[in-house]
């Protein structure tokens, strides 16, 4: 099973450091990580997927709890959260292919954001399962390159989720 783990960090150099070295140490794999400054410039939020099938998550939320830039730890993975994940695709896409890579992307209401004569960059927001659909569907017209941001996630508006610690 994978675990959504959201953690407020000090913004400071070193703080990624020492998280990823304390996965490395205890064994964890990370699935995916995302990390961006939060409202306040002086913390980041992390958000870590961890597969538990080899991990307990408890730990991994315990472990990450010791490291003193570490201001506060949720496991989100049964609360109620809003979910999401992001890609940029780059796809042949000559004039004769142009359309049905077009019709694909109107599909899954993803944007062209860059263009040129052989080539599209494509940009789709959505849930996991969506994202790899959008992918699947544009793998036989020829996937140059992809990024994706991995899982963000933030408590559902109104729940009863206690809110990150804004120290």
């Amino acid at each position: 099973m994978k675990h959504t783990i959201i953690a407020l960090v000090e913004n400071e150099p070193g703080v990624l450091n020492r998280i990823s070295s304390l996965f490395r140490r205890r064994g964890f794999n990370i699935e995916s990580l995302t990390v961006c400054r939060t409202e306040s410039p002086d913390y980041s939020r992390m958000t870590l997927v961890v597969d538990t099938s080899d991990t307990d998550a408890e730990q991994v939320q315990k472990q990450l709890a010791k490291i003193i830039n570490v201001v506060d730890v949720q496991d989100v993975t049964h609360e109620p959260i809003v979910v999401r994940d992001a890609v940029l695709v780059k796809i042949k896409a000559d004039a004769a292919a142009r359309a049905d890579v077009m019709t694909i992307a109107e599909i899954f209401n993803a944007k062209v954001v860059d263009v040129s004569p052989e080539e599209l960059i494509i940009e789709a927001v959505g849930y996991e399962s969506r994202v790899d659909a959008f992918l699947e569907m544009l793998k036989p017209k020829g996937i140059i390159e992809i990024t994706r941001t991995g899982r963000i996630a933030m408590p559902r508006c109104g729940t009863p989720v206690r809110a990150m610690n804004n120290a």
